[in-house]
């Protein structure tokens, strides 16, 4: 069995440079999950490691297979120095030990939500999984190993996650190019909705 974890950050470094810090967290019968954080000019980068030592298994699976299944990673991508957003090390690692502990499977279109602001006095308790392949490339495993994959997260307000939920995650996200919204501020308000 490979351990894929040298080889996510390894694809983490190629992509986005050396980390600047990195914290890690251990929740009750699950594997530590990293937290590292990377600083490009005025974005700082919060990435998951941990997320990927195993597969997404469908709770609803009798036998989750230790090789076969979705890996994915976590990058939220923020402006630097307008909020405290190194206090979102602990809920970034909530959302990456979610396939553990609550048997998620984490896809592109999907709401995350940790019931509390992200970091003090964020607009946002929850976000929307991106698509893939944009700023870190997926990683590719041996067979029958599925690659790996890093899934941007884009902060939502509460009311933004409440429109998403009725009219999906394709419109919210017209929404937001629509009217030309920075989702990397940490501080943004919610997009016009009616």
């Amino acid at each position: 069995m490979v351990d894929v974890l040298p080889l996510v950050e390894a694809r983490l470094t190629t992509a986005l440079g050396e980390p600047d810090a990195r914290a890690a967290v251990t929740f009750l019968g699950t594997d530590r999950i990293e937290v590292l954080r990377f600083q490009e000019g005025d974005v700082v980068r919060y990435a998951s490691l941990g997320m990927s030592a195993h597969p997404m298994t469908d709770p609803t699976a009798m036998l989750a297979d230790p090789v076969k299944g979705p890996r994915a990673e976590l990058v939220l991508s923020v402006r630097a120095g307008l909020a405290e957003t190194d206090k979102v090390l602990r809920p970034l690692a909530v959302l990456a030990a979610s396939p553990q502990v609550e048997g998620l499977v984490v896809t592109p279109g999907a709401s995350l939500d940790v019931g509390d602001p992200l970091w003090p006095g964020a607009p946002f308790t929850s976000v929307l999984v991106g698509e893939p392949g944009g700023l870190v490339e997926d990683l590719e495993l041996d067979d029958p190993m599925d690659p790996v994959r890093f899934l941007p997260l884009l902060p939502m307000t509460p009311n933004e996650a409440a429109w998403k939920r009725v009219n999906g995650a394709q419109a919210l996200q017209e929404r937001w190019l629509a009217n030309g919204t920075d989702l990397r501020d940490p501080a943004r308000r919610s997009v016009p909705l009616d």
